[in-house]
């Protein structure tokens, strides 16, 4: 028997009952009014904001196959949940209850179109209350589809299953542009009401976050999707999500988080690590004061932190965030992956390691992932220190492969990276991999957070260059001298460019590049020291030749290690040298 009275959390961010639950004494032909609703889904946004996830689950639950906000926001809490935690069932949970949602908008579409002619509806003076239900049905539907979306994106780094899904998005995508010319067609009849405000800002976030993520696809996926009607304008994206984060409705949070994560993890994963950390703050501050101890908030804050190279005050807002909340375990396993980083930074192998063996032991996103990290940080320890541990590396490297998941029928790209660095150690008298805590530094993007602290970039430097004249010194190089060789120099590269040291970190690169030949194994390390120096041909003002170097690392090598990653930050840096002011008539 559900109970009279639900927690509700007001302005103050305090609980108050402010709702009386008619589950259990209205008949189930009611349908609940459509302010109401949206007034319900805000409280429930507000119980989430607050760390009280059950609370809002529960809240929305007993309407949600009726009412389309409700459906809306409990799909939205389960999205949340899958994209703050990367799990694979929390992925499939958020699919199935999005597929239910999307039955539940469908109730109070128009009939015998997919959008209807949406302006025919309030281009009418006198407004009817289906006509506005259809409105906003159309909107939650194409939100829910977006989603969808959004999951496929997550989980699927290589965009096959995206691309599949094309038309189930172009129609998510197709609704949106007809809400927004509905938009303007009747902002003068009904843009006074809340309840098309509250419609301006779905198609906002919609609008906004479809431009945003087509502009992050590589040429070669987005020439597919233009051939169905797909287009991305990224600056067009920001700005209708800035519009829509600064409204006062339902959905402007969820444009801000859309902003904060493309500022916070797309930009430097799937970009050229280039963040606005100065609008992330803005961003998150009046969040900051209304949910103080909001454990979503807190993260944010502390990965804001962390990229302005503050690890210190980052470790301790996680370690906050992590205390705020136990109801969802899974943002803590996504904090101990940020502390773990963190204490790589600053090169605390001891600390990252526990952080690494929780995430081993209590996160089922990809035990092949943590594991291989695991590993990598154990061989930047000293040897008397792995021994306190009681951990053996050959033994751990050699698990990886045999933890290798599939998501969508794809195995995770940096899984596969994982399970290929773990086969040297399938040898009787295996080769230790050479600084592979600090390769899968690389491939986070980790050396442009570090590169923000000068002391924590000379400190790496010294490891790094410490690991060269090791090699020098072997009187008995292995097969895998010159790849080990060759990641020695590029990541050398990376230190001395952070340091300003642009002459010297030239040479290093352009080093790899000649030894090109010599590489048996990581034939990534060329592409990707390609686009390194194109960057660094940038950053001296050198424009055609940086454009050069990139175009070359973008066509004339395929089939290496984490290629689709790269051709993400190939995209991102072609398109920032294309609106450089040399490039600008």
């Amino acid at each position: 028997m559900e109970e009279d009275t639900m927690a509700h959390v007001g302005e103050n961010g305090e609980e108050e009952e402010c709702f009386e639950d008619a589950f259990d004494q209205i008949p189930g032909t009611c349908q609940m009014d459509l302010q109401t609703a949206i007034q319900e889904t805000q409280c429930a946004l507000n119980l989430v904001l607050n760390n009280k996830f059950t609370e809002a689950l529960d809240l929305l639950k007993p309407w949600w196959k009726d009412s389309m906000y409700h459906a809306l926001g409990y799909s939205s809490i389960l999205v949340m949940q899958a994209a703050m935690t990367f799990q694979h069932q929390d992925i499939q949970a958020a699919m199935a209850t999005i597929k239910e949602a999307l039955n539940t908008c469908h109730k109070f579409r128009k009939r015998n179109s997919v959008v209807g002619s949406l302006s025919h509806l309030v281009n009418k003076q006198n407004h009817e209350h289906l006509q506005e239900q259809e409105l906003h049905a159309e909107v939650c539907y194409a939100e829910c589809l977006l989603q969808k979306a959004t999951l496929t994106f997550i989980q699927d780094e290589n965009m096959i299953s995206f691309i599949k899904g094309g038309i189930k998005i172009r129609t998510s995508y197709q609704i949106y542009k007809d809400c927004q010319n509905t938009l303007s067609a009747a902002q003068d009849v009904a843009g006074g009401s809340d309840s098309f405000r509250q419609f301006e800002g779905g198609v906002k976030l919609g609008i906004g976050s479809f431009n945003l993520m087509l502009s992050l696809l590589p040429q070669r996926i987005l020439r597919l999707l233009e051939f169905i009607g797909f287009s991305g304008n990224r600056d067009f994206g920001l700005s209708q999500l800035r519009m829509g984060a600064a409204t006062n409705g339902l959905r402007s949070i969820l444009s801000a988080l859309t902003l904060l994560f493309y500022h916070t993890y797309v930009s430097l994963i799937l970009g050229t690590g280039e963040a606005n950390l100065l609008e992330a703050q803005t961003l998150l501050e009046p969040y900051q004061h209304k949910y103080p101890k909001g454990s979503i908030i807190l993260f944010y804050s502390a990965r804001i932190a962390a990229l302005r190279g503050n690890f210190e005050k980052a470790q301790a807002l996680y370690e906050e965030c992590i205390l705020a909340q136990q109801q969802w375990r899974q943002i803590h396993h996504l904090c101990y992956w940020e502390l773990m980083w963190c204490h790589c930074y600053r090169q605390d192998w001891l600390q990252a390691y526990r952080y690494s063996h929780l995430l081993c032991t209590e996160s089922r996103w990809s035990k092949a992932i943590y594991v291989y990290q695991k590993a990598a940080i154990l061989v930047m320890m000293s040897r008397e220190e792995v021994e306190k541990t009681g951990e053996n590396i050959v033994q751990l490297f050699r698990q990886v492969e045999g933890l290798k998941q599939r998501l969508a029928g794809k195995s995770i790209p940096t899984e596969k990276f994982a399970i290929r660095k773990s086969r040297r150690y399938n040898a009787a008298a295996p080769v230790h991999l050479l600084l592979p805590a600090l390769e899968m530094m690389y491939m986070w993007n980790g050396f442009s957070i570090v590169g923000k602290r000068a002391d924590c970039t000379e400190s790496l430097l010294v490891t790094i260059e410490t690991a060269e004249q090791q090699l020098r010194n072997n009187p008995k190089p292995s097969e895998f001298h010159p790849d080990d060789s060759c990641l020695v120099q590029m990541l050398k590269g990376l230190c001395l460019k952070h340091l300003g040291r642009l002459l010297q970190a030239e040479l290093c690169f352009t080093q790899v590049l000649s030894s090109e030949r010599q590489i048996r194994y990581d034939h990534y390390l060329v592409p990707f020291t390609l686009y390194e120096l194109g960057l660094l041909y940038k950053l001296q003002g050198d424009l055609t030749k940086a454009t050069t170097y990139i175009e070359n690392a973008k066509s004339n090598y395929k089939d290496y290690s984490m290629e689709s990653r790269l051709h993400f930050r190939i995209h991102a840096a072609l398109s920032s040298l294309r609106a450089s002011p040399a490039n600008t008539p």
